[in-house]
C-alpha cells in the first residue's frame, strides 16, 4: 500500500463504483447526491440503480445528517396532575455521506464549535460519532464559488476519506481511523496508487480557482474586535433596503446553526421537537417582553455581523461561512455575503 506522508493512496475504475456503493451499504446505509426531476442535486440513500450525481454541489447543505431540519426531542403524557416525559431518543444508524465538497466538510467544524462544545448536544454528537464522510474534490468549480477566502482548499478536501475524480478512476486517501477502517474493507475493489494523478487534478482544479471572479475576496477587513467600527455604519440601510426577510440564505446555509423549540400536542400526548429558524425572520427574537430586533435592517445586520465578526470574535478567528456559493445562488433579490463584503470591506474587497 502506497502511503502518502503516512497516509494510505488507493484507486478503482469508476466503472466500479456501483460494486464500492453496494459494499458500503453492507455495513452502513449510505448516501449520495442524486439527481432530481428539476435539475438539482440532493443527498438521497443509496440503493441498486441509483446513479450518482455529477453536480458541482446539492441545493440543501449534507448538514442535515448531523443537524436535521426538524427532530423530535422528548415526548409528554399527562394523566390527571401526573407527567411522564418520554425519552424519544434512540440510538443513531451509522452512515457514510459520500462525495461532500471542501466547503461542506468545512462546515461541520463549524457546527462542531456550537455542538459540540459543553455541554454538548447529544443528538449532534451522536450522529458525528456514527457518521463517516467521504469528501470529493471539485473538478468544475463555480463562479458563485469562493471558499478558498475562508481558507479551504476545494483540491485537498477534507474529511474521513478525501476523493478525487477523473474521467475513468476515483482515487481514495484516509485521513482518519474511520476513514481508514472503511477503505480497508473496499481493498477488494481498490488497488494501490500513488498520488501522481492526483496532484494533476490539485493543479487543473487550482488553475480554475485561480480564474474566478470572486478569487481576490478577502476577509482581511473582518474578523474579532471589528464590533464598533461596523455595527453603526450606515451601510446596513442601504444593503438591507431589498432583504425580504424570507430566510432562503440560512436555510441553504451549511453553517447556519440557530433552532426554535416547540410543543405539539399530537391529542395522545405532547411532542417537543426542534426545527431550524432563522435570524431573518420577524419573530426570531420575540420574547415575553417584546422583541429586541423591529426592523429587517436590524435582522439582517445581525446574519451577516455573526459570520464575519461575533463568530470569530468568539471562536479563535474562524469565519461562520464556507464560500459554497449557496446564498448567492438562491437569494430572489440577489444579495448575498459577497455584496456584504465588498460594501463593507472597503479598497480591500473593491
Amino acid at each position: 500500500m502506497f502511503l502518502i506522508g503516512g497516509i494510505s493512496m488507493r484507486k478503482c475504475s469508476l466503472d466500479k463504483m456501483n460494486l464500492v456503493f453496494a459494499e458500503i451499504a453492507k455495513n452502513a446505509a449510505l448516501y449520495l447526491p442524486v439527481d432530481q426531476n428539476d435539475g438539482s442535486a440532493a443527498y438521497k440513500k443509496w440503493e441498486e440503480g441509483t446513479v450518482w450525481s455529477n453536480a458541482l454541489n446539492t441545493v440543501r447543505s449534507p448538514k442535515d445528517f448531523f443537524f436535521p431540519q426538524t427532530e423530535d426531542l422528548m415526548k409528554f403524557t399527562t394523566s390527571g396532575k401526573n407527567i411522564e416525559i418520554i425519552d424519544t431518543r434512540s440510538e443513531s444508524e451509522d452512515f457514510v455521506i459520500f462525495g461532500v465538497r471542501a466547503c461542506d466538510v468545512k462546515s461541520f467544524n463549524i457546527l462542531d464549535r456550537v455542538f459540540l462544545t459543553e455541554p454538548v448536544d447529544s443528538f449532534y454528537g451522536s450522529r458525528r460519532e456514527h457518521g463517516v464522510i467521504i469528501s470529493l474534490a471539485c473538478t468544475r468549480p463555480s463562479e458563485t464559488c469562493f471558499c478558498k477566502t475562508f481558507g479551504i482548499d476545494p483540491a485537498e478536501p477534507a474529511g474521513d476519506i478525501s476523493a478525487w475524480k477523473t474521467e475513468t478512476e476515483i482515487f481514495f486517501k484516509a485521513n482518519t481511523e474511520k476513514g481508514e477502517e472503511l477503505l480497508n474493507k473496499l481493498s477488494a475493489l481498490t488497488e494501490d496508487c500513488d498520488d501522481s494523478v492526483v496532484n494533476e487534478q490539485k493543479a487543473k482544479i487550482n488553475a480554475i480557482m485561480n480564474k474566478l471572479p470572486l478569487k481576490d475576496l478577502t476577509t482581511d477587513a473582518f474578523g474579532g474586535g471589528k464590533t464598533n467600527e461596523f455595527f453603526n455604519s450606515p451601510i446596513w440601510d442601504e444593503l438591507s433596503q431589498t432583504c425580504l426577510g424570507c430566510g432562503t440564505c440560512t436555510f441553504v446555509c451549511p453553517t447556519c446553526q440557530c433552532y426554535d423549540i416547540k410543543d405539539f400536542n399530537t391529542g395522545n400526548g405532547v411532542i417537543r421537537y426542534r426545527c431550524w429558524d432563522s435570524c431573518m425572520y420577524s419573530e426570531f427574537t420575540k420574547m415575553a417582553h417584546g422583541n429586541n430586533r423591529l426592523t429587517q435592517k436590524e435582522r439582517f445586520r445581525q446574519r451577516f455581523m455573526h459570520k464575519l465578526v461575533y463568530f470569530p470574535e468568539n471562536n479563535d478567528g474562524e469565519f461562520s461561512c464556507v464560500g459554497c456559493g449557496r446564498c448567492l445562488a438562491k437569494c430572489p433579490i440577489s444579495m448575498n455575503i459577497v455584496k456584504v463584503m465588498k460594501k463593507m470591506g472597503g479598497a480591500v474587497n473593491e
